[in-house]
């Protein structure tokens, strides 16, 4: 993979003869990220509401993998300090705060006050993104890097993981994929769990 040009796309700073299949690995991991997140309401489950309607996140059943999951009705920054709160513990080094910053001027954006409360709760914390595949204002770098701060993500670092091109990842153990593409900074900067 070649470094990427200033103001070029992901797809014109490629060389890579397999960016199709890169394009097809995208698109069954997101048809099955919506299939998850669509399941439990396609099976009609409900998910367990806290007893009451506070800021106290109550917790809910763990999932299959024994990781504990919180709920919380108080959509605001103080509520979602709380939840940070309970899953803190042990986070050390380099944070990454994944989130959509939206396209110019929204409407899909998080309330900036509530992030921004969040990342400054925690040491060496920064934004984290990567450009899309969709032409648009955030599929060239310097386009997406005008549409963060035209929407107010600017009160911290933002770093675009595949602001340099991207990598493939093993997946140990994977059931549908043995290898996933990320943005080449994701290599430096995280722990590798997969």
């Amino acid at each position: 993979m070649q470094k990427r040009e200033p103001g070029k796309s992901n797809l014109e700073a490629s060389a890579n003869p397999a960016m199709p299949s890169r394009r097809k690995f995208l698109a069954a991991g997101l048809g099955m990220t919506a299939g998850s997140l669509l399941a439990p309401s396609l099976l009609r489950a409900k998910p367990r509401q806290s007893s009451n309607s506070g800021s106290n996140p109550a917790r809910l059943p763990q999932d299959k993998l024994g990781s504990p999951v919180f709920f919380t009705n108080d959509i605001s920054a103080n509520g979602l300090l709380e939840i940070h709160s309970k899953i803190s513990e042990g986070i050390t080094g380099k944070v990454a705060i994944k989130l959509h910053t939206g396209e110019p001027h929204g409407p899909n954006i998080l309330p900036r006050d509530m992030v921004k409360a969040l990342q400054q709760r925690i040491p060496n914390s920064n934004l984290v993104e990567t450009n899309t595949f969709y032409k648009g204002k955030r599929y060239t770098t310097a386009d997406h890097r005008e549409t963060i701060k035209i929407n107010g993500w600017d009160f911290c670092p933002v770093d675009i993981m595949d602001e340099d091109g991207a990598v493939m990842i093993p997946v140990r153990g994977g059931k549908h994929f043995k290898e996933m593409s990320v943005g080449k900074h994701m290599r430096v900067t995280t722990r590798w769990w997969c």
